[in-house]
């Protein structure tokens, strides 16, 4: 059996396990939003070539709660621009299809992912049914730890210079103490992340596992890589069909059923079948 013939037979198995689910567990990463038109930061060229400025440096130098005490316009600048990234692009087609595919199931569903875009959100998911297991860019924390509050960053705006990737703008604070705030993301290094949230959201995640049985649950992972494999261990983790969307990363357990294309593809193809 050829290339081709092996995706459509595996396409046809995936759509054939959507369809008999009574609940379906959607794991994203990165490669999720690609086709939305996002950087994926795969490898160091793929980080130089979305952000010039830092080239000579990897994505885990940069992404490092370092910055934000030795160079605060510099971290601002790489969040700031992401921010700013996120908050203008759109969740591609894939993202309602999906959620077409997961309303009706009457066990129901979740979303973990290792995505900080808030992009399932805006598509429409549920906020009580999904797992940032990494955090929101779109929520705050001080920066010193002063206390362990979040708070939205609805009213931020960053201004970046593209040419330099540094914050031109006045910094946020934090409303307590008056010191910088930061992201709520977990970042490399990050000792001073507070999780509530996300604490929060794993609550509720383990509250919906518990009412799902292993025979009736699917899994879906789209575009989780294995530079940070969370979201594959996760997916990995869980009893139950499991499908694996990714154009590189493929490879998977035995059982597993693997589909080497893009999220965007992959679930127009599936819709298609159902």
């Amino acid at each position: 059996m050829d290339a081709a013939s092996n995706i459509d037979a595996s396409l046809e198995r995936a759509a054939a396990a959507i369809a008999s689910a009574d609940a379906l567990l959607i794991g994203a990463g990165a490669g999720m939003g690609v086709d939305s038109g996002l950087p994926d930061f795969r490898g160091d060229q793929g980080f130089w070539k979305a952000y010039p400025p830092f080239r000579g440096r990897r994505f885990a130098d940069v992404s490092n709660p370092v910055w934000f005490r030795s160079d605060p316009a510099q971290a601002w600048g790489f969040f700031g621009h992401r921010l700013n990234l996120y908050r203008t692009t759109s969740p591609h087609a894939g993202f309602d299809v999906v959620r077409r595919w997961v309303e009706p199931k009457p066990r129901g569903h979740f979303v973990f992912t290792s995505n900080v875009d808030g992009h399932f959100q805006r598509a429409g998911f549920a906020e009580e049914n999904v797992l940032e297991c990494h955090g929101s860019i779109h929520h705050l924390q001080c920066a010193q730890v002063c206390d362990h509050a979040i708070w939205p960053a609805d009213e931020l705006a960053v201004a970046v210079d593209d040419e330099t990737i540094r914050a031109t703008s006045e910094l946020p604070t934090c409303p307590n103490c008056q010191a910088l705030a930061r992201p709520n993301i977990l970042m490399f290094g990050d000792y001073d992340w507070i999780s509530a949230r996300c604490d929060e959201q794993h609550r509720r995640y383990v509250d919906w596992f518990r009412n799902v049985h292993a025979r009736t649950l699917t899994v879906i992972e789209f575009g989780a890589g294995v530079s940070v494999p969370t979201v594959r261990y996760e997916c990995e983790a869980r009893v139950g069909k499991l499908i694996r969307v990714n154009p590189r990363d493929s490879r998977t357990p035995e059982g597993v059923i693997s589909l080497p294309l893009g999220a965007l593809e992959a679930i127009e193809r599936i819709d298609a079948l159902l």
